[in-house]
């Protein structure tokens, strides 16, 4: 036997020494280990109060106390009792997954980056962020800015506030309305360099409705902006 086959002989031994000193330590398994989650429940019943005295400890399904968690923070937002407070809670029975603060910061994001997109004519952003109608109308309007050869600058300053004003959850579609009020430094020009709208320098206070969308069918999660207003 040479030394390499003796050496291969010498691990496998040493393997098969370890295997047994491991299952001896270790035990085998029988097919009727219980799950970690069901030793912690059992844990955390022993732990509780009564435990001992022959009674059944109910532990509170997570589903439910994620269900009063999602309820408390619409219930932080808007007052319960209001109609937003209904509003609110009937779209969160229509999707699980909505919570209004996280809805508004990204709101707040889309405001912005469709604002910008607007200033600057870039059309592939807006088609990923408006509804196909409101695209149209922000499409044409960019198009007459071009055909007179006018370019337009704005400079995104900040949200002073947002906030949800109406929500609406029918069949497949959820719907929610944002009042945005905001500043914008907006100036146009002419062919020329010359200002023909606007002011480049003055901080102009901005107050939109916007109504948000999507479909819960839909594979793209992201809402759609779907109807602008401005508010004097």
């Amino acid at each position: 036997m040479g030394s390499s086959d003796f050496v291969t002989l010498f691990f496998l031994v040493a393997a098969v020494l370890i295997f047994f000193q491991l299952r001896s330590v270790l035990g085998r398994r029988t097919g009727n280990e219980k799950s970690p989650f069901e030793t912690l429940a059992q844990r955390e019943a022993a732990k509780a109060p009564g435990a001992d005295d022959g009674k059944v400890v109910t532990l509170q399904r997570r589903d439910e106390a994620n269900a009063e968690d999602r309820f408390a923070a619409i219930d932080a937002y808007a007052p319960v009792g209001t109609p937003l407070n209904d509003q609110l809670r009937e779209l969160l029975r229509h999707d699980a997954t909505f919570a209004p603060k996280e809805f508004l910061n990204g709101a707040k994001i889309a405001y912005e980056m469709i604002v910008l997109a607007y200033a600057e004519g870039d059309r592939k952003t807006l088609k990923g962020l408006l509804s196909r109608e409101v695209f149209e109308g922000f499409e044409s309007a960019i198009a007459d800015r071009e055909s007179r050869g006018e370019t337009m600058k704005s400079t995104f300053v900040g949200i002073e506030k947002a906030e949800i004003t109406h929500a609406l959850a029918k069949d497949n579609e959820e719907q929610i309305t944002v009042r945005i009020l905001s500043q914008l430094i907006t100036a146009t020009y002419d062919k020329s360099g010359a200002l023909v709208d606007g002011d480049a320098e003055a901080v102009a206070d901005v107050n939109d409705v916007w109504t948000f969308a999507r479909d819960v069918r839909s594979r793209d999660p992201n809402w759609k902006l779907i109807a602008t207003e401005a508010e004097q």
